[in-house]
């Protein structure tokens, strides 16, 4: 069992060990995209880079960066990740929209 808090929004989620993060946050209806992000974002599939999340500790309970992460975060520090890329595994702490 993963738990997700996330930080902006005072919650957290109980989700099953290998959860997308960002079917978590939408589950938690947590907003995670900016602007026209809202409407204009690929649905989760690494394409847009617009889900870009900071999480802020448990991040060794994250799944690793994929290449689509390293192309599309290459400027952003580590700790930064796209929701849709990201698969929980155990206790995280995550900023949305950093």
């Amino acid at each position: 069992m993963a738990t997700i808090h996330f930080e902006a929004e005072g919650t957290t989620a109980y989700v099953m060990d290998g959860t997308i993060l960002r079917d978590a946050m939408l589950e938690k209806r947590i907003d995670l995209y900016k602007g026209m992000a809202k409407v204009l974002n690929c649905g989760g599939v690494g394409q847009c880079g617009t889900c870009i999340v900071d999480i802020l500790s448990g991040i060794e309970h994250c799944s690793e960066r994929t290449p689509v992460e390293d192309q599309k975060l290459r400027k952003k520090p580590a700790t930064y990740r796209l929701a849709c890329q990201t698969l929980v595994n155990g206790e995280v702490r995550v900023r949305s929209k950093p």
